[in-house]
């Protein structure tokens, strides 16, 4: 149970730490062996544009758990903390609507993709892998704002202030 909460609260920054990581390093060797061998592989280029797409989806993912995404919140300071929250739950419930239909629209994609074996160019290596990204973000997005919604529900019966995460400004 203990490993289960600490994923919880720790998978997504491990794998932006993770493919953070591999996109730097791999952009690092690609532009040493560029400069100084005058040398550059296909599969570095592959490599850093699949981190930065799996980086961008799960980067999503850790800001919804966060309530770290764009908004426009100018409203809230002037509204009940009841009225804030129900607020917070209609838009966690269209983002759920959105989600579950790109991720029904994103599998889509990765089926055709297996259906007809297309691979990468440099790595050779089935492009499913890589397009697994969409879904695998919206599964987490979709996780992400049902424990949302669950808090918030709980904040509304409990009569607590909702959460809503870090500010940019002040």
């Amino acid at each position: 149970m203990e490993f289960l909460r600490k994923l919880d609260n720790n998978a997504e920054k491990w794998l932006l730490l993770t493919f953070y990581v591999m996109l730097v390093v791999t952009m690092a060797v690609e532009v040493l062996r560029r400069e100084i061998f005058s040398y550059s592989s296909i599969w570095g280029e592959e490599i850093v544009r699949y981190s930065f797409i799996y980086l961008a989806w799960v980067g999503a993912a850790a800001a919804v758990k966060e309530r770290a995404h764009i908004r426009i919140d100018v409203l809230m300071h002037y509204v009940h903390p009841s009225v804030k929250t129900v607020l917070y739950i209609f838009g966690d419930l269209v983002m759920l609507f959105v989600a579950v239909i790109a991720l029904y629209w994103s599998y889509e994609t990765v089926h055709v993709s297996a259906k007809f074996g297309s691979v990468t160019d440099g790595l050779r290596v089935s492009k499913v892998w890589f397009l697994m990204a969409v879904p695998l973000g919206f599964t987490l997005i979709i996780w992400r704002l049902l424990q949302s919604l669950h808090r918030d529900f709980r904040a509304l019966r409990t009569g607590q202030p909702v959460y809503e995460g870090d500010t940019l400004f002040e």
